[in-house]
């Protein structure tokens, strides 16, 4: 009884703490929480997928395939719509996404949190820049080893990936601080970028 209130005052101060910092709280290691895999490695296939999602708040279907028909593709994974971390990375991948898009780059957000605010947050947090997509059940998580667990709910862990037009992974990083990755991802597409213009 004493051990379970003890637990109990210990994940109230986590929550506490991840809320301060602004992270996603469903992207926070927590007791019996877990990453379950490492990411994709970089050089590695991408695995292929589609997914219902939205831009702007419009349902679309994105295909990865037809997606990277147009250059490379900078995929990220994040745990849930409109938690602190992830509106933060949402806001600074809306800033940078034009820098991208001039690079050839397409920009898509993937979580297999709350699937059903994804059109909600496409509008709203992602500014219409570029599209979101549900993925229930994490299975294209999984496809990337981008899985993170607690209990026995899964979440998109925050990774995120540069995927050539060839469909090799370029870049792989996994990190909890939501900014690093535009920085991250905006190095590697340049350089990609570079390399073939």
């Amino acid at each position: 009884m004493m051990k379970n209130k003890v637990m109990r005052a210990v994940m109230r101060q986590s929550c506490a703490a991840v809320a301060a910092i602004g992270l996603c709280i469903s992207a926070v290691p927590f007791v019996g929480a877990h990453s379950a895999h490492a990411a994709l490695a970089e050089g590695a296939a991408a695995p292929d997928f589609t997914l219902q999602g939205a831009l702007g708040g419009k349902p679309l279907t994105f295909s990865l395939k037809d997606a990277l028909k147009k250059g490379p593709v900078v995929l990220y994974f994040f745990p849930a719509a409109f938690t602190q971390g992830c509106t933060l990375e949402a806001h600074a991948l809306a800033e940078a996404t034009d820098t991208f898009t001039k690079q050839g780059a397409t920009v898509v957000g993937v979580t297999a949190g709350n699937v059903d605010r994804v059109a909600d947050f496409s509008k709203d947090e992602c500014r219409n820049k570029f599209a979101v997509l549900a993925d229930p059940g994490a299975k294209v998580a999984g496809l990337y080893k981008s899985l993170s667990t607690q209990g026995t709910f899964l979440h998109s862990d925050r990774t995120s990936y540069v995927i050539a037009p060839d469909g090799q992974i370029l870049l792989s990083y996994t990190s909890q601080d939501p900014e690093t990755h535009v920085t991250k991802t905006l190095d590697a597409v340049t350089a990609w970028h570079a390399k073939v213009h």
